[in-house]
């Protein structure tokens, strides 16, 4: 059951690049968050609080989300050359690319939310996982291979 809970992303709901989206939605919401302040404020002369921007927040989420899913499927069956292909090592299982992804984005905006100051720290640990992973690791799951 644990396998297909946590495990290589092409048979798991949540693999090692959960964390990245977590990290990667706290940093998007961060500027989607600022972005709806300073148009509610310039626009409409609103300050945040007048204004429940939610639901627009958590859409532009989702979309921006799903939105990298789809370029990353494409990249996943080679469109854009093998080696990229090879690197990401398979297809994701659907669950993971339609649910976990996604949901781990939202609650990166909820922490974005709430915890501000862990925005930063989010965007660096962000930039140094996907250095790690795309320049030193020879492909995608290898840190699941290590354990």
């Amino acid at each position: 059951m644990i396998g297909y809970l946590w495990g290589l992303k092409t048979e798991a709901v949540f693999d090692v690049w959960s964390i990245e989206h977590l990290l990667s939605g706290i940093s998007v919401s961060n500027i989607i968050i600022s972005l709806h302040r300073h148009l509610y404020t310039k626009y409409f002369g609103l300050e945040r609080s007048e204004v429940r921007t939610n639901y627009f927040d958590i859409v532009n989420v989702l979309f921006l989300a799903y939105l990298w899913e789809t370029a990353e499927h494409y990249m996943e069956t080679g469109l854009i050359g093998t080696v990229v292909a090879d690197w990401f090592q398979g297809v994701e299982f659907w669950a993971n690319r339609m649910i976990a992804d996604p949901l781990a984005s939202v609650l990166g905006y909820y922490i974005a939310q709430r915890f501000p100051p862990l925005v930063n720290v989010a965007r660096v640990l962000s930039l140094v996982w996907l250095v790690v992973h795309i320049f030193i690791f020879p492909h995608s799951m290898y840190l699941h291979t290590l354990f």
